[in-house]
């Protein structure tokens, strides 16, 4: 029960840490569109948000080992809070994106704490059910953040303000938990080809992936407001590209489960590319329309990522699956900093539909490559389980690493 109790207080943290931080990126472009920011400064917002994100997932293990599990989940909270109070001191995009590499910075590194601490006190009998309350937890909060962007009022202190308590709040769990913080691991050591020699298709998969989530959740918000969406329906726009990733789940498991996972990553991108004209296509059509095409492109791409990181760990040893995920994420990290900056600049040229024809376009190139690879060599015999990995940190393989082998 004591053990139940410390995982209530590390699930408790991820909630409020996910409510903040996931809140942050259309808080910035809503506000960013209010006080006359162009797209492609919006775009750069959102990739200054993922060079925080990798600079934090390489710097924190280390930072672990300086100074502990604790304080480094306080250093890390108090970057995110100051980000956040920031923003309404002074009002320049240049300083904007400063504040953002803050808010990166804090979600890696206080998730590679909090995946830390939950690996060295998960036992094989309590495995199951950590992990699923922490992946729901994740979602949950995810989706709430996005709804939450209904109700705070663009480019006010109040609204940051509100963010920053939240981010604040996410430490006072793990600060009044008596159980005792855990031994520092070593951080996974950074192989990027590691991920190439077990599978390029994988690590093609997860930039498109990036391409996908990070381009719609950071110049998503710009597109609504091109297409006519008012605020509280931006909030559900992006509301149904996680909730149709979050249903989409299940399926994709149960297919990348009983057929060659590299069909099944060409025809999710078919399906992608065709949710991609959907979306274009009813966006004069009413906010119906809009809500569906985004709930159809969250479930066509959402499960991407984890489904070629199944395909990866197939291919992989034991003892390399921790360093593998941490190769996948460092992919995704990199397709992460360019999609928004690129997706806004294609929106500012060529409209808002440029940016799902620029997906369109990714996921064309993945199917080609994926048809080319299946030409290259047959399918791995050892399959590995299927499970919903969550691109927190590069540590999150230790955490997913036995539920692989089950």
């Amino acid at each position: 029960m004591r053990m139940m109790i410390s995982f209530a207080a590390l699930i408790l943290s991820v909630l409020l840490l996910q409510l903040s931080s996931g809140a942050v990126a259309p808080l910035d472009a809503l506000s960013g569109l209010s006080l006359g920011f162009t797209t492609a400064q919006i775009g750069w917002l959102g990739s200054a948000h993922f060079v925080g994100f990798f600079v934090g997932c390489w710097w924190a293990p280390r930072l672990m080992g300086s100074v502990g599990h604790s304080r480094a989940f306080a250093v890390f909270t108090a970057m995110g809070a100051i980000g956040l109070l920031a923003h309404m001191l002074v009002i320049d995009p240049r300083a904007w994106i400063i504040m953002r590499v803050a808010s990166g910075l804090c979600v890696a590194g206080c998730y590679t704490v909090i995946e830390a601490w939950l690996q060295a006190k998960l036992t094989n009998e309590t495995r199951g059910r950590a992990m699923g309350l922490y992946r729901s937890a994740d979602l949950g909060a995810s989706l709430a953040a996005q709804l939450l962007i209904g109700v705070l009022e663009p480019a006010s202190y109040i609204s940051y303000n509100l963010l920053a308590i939240i981010c604040c709040a996410a430490i006072l769990p793990l600060a009044l938990t008596t159980q005792s913080p855990p031994k520092v691991t070593k951080a996974p050591r950074l192989r990027p080809r590691l991920a190439i020699q077990s599978s390029p298709l994988a690590g093609a998969a997860v930039i498109v992936a990036a391409l996908s989530s990070a381009s719609f959740r950071m110049v998503g918000p710009v597109y609504g407001d091109v297409v006519g969406l008012t605020a509280d329906q931006i909030a559900w726009f992006l509301a149904a590209f996680v909730l149709g990733g979050a249903f989409a789940q299940w399926p994709a498991g149960w297919l990348a489960d009983r057929y060659d996972r590299r069909w099944v990553l060409i025809g999710m991108s078919v399906a992608a590319m065709g949710s991609c004209a959907l979306t274009v296509s009813l966006q004069a059509t009413g906010t119906t329309g809009v809500m569906i095409a985004a709930a159809i492109f969250g479930l066509t791409t959402f499960p991407i990522y984890s489904v070629a990181a199944a395909h990866a760990h197939d291919f992989a040893k034991s003892e390399e699956r921790v360093e593998l995920s941490a190769a996948l994420m460092f992919f995704y990290a990199l397709g992460a900093i360019a999609a928004p900056a690129t997706a806004s600049l294609l929106i500012d040229a060529y409209g808002p539909g440029a940016l799902f024809a620029m997906l369109a376009v990714g996921h064309g190139v993945l199917v080609i490559f994926g048809v080319a690879r299946m030409a290259a060599r047959p399918t791995s015999e050892k399959r590995t389980r299927y499970i919903y990995a969550p691109r927190t940190s590069f540590s999150i393989g230790r955490l997913l690493s036995k539920e692989r082998e089950k």
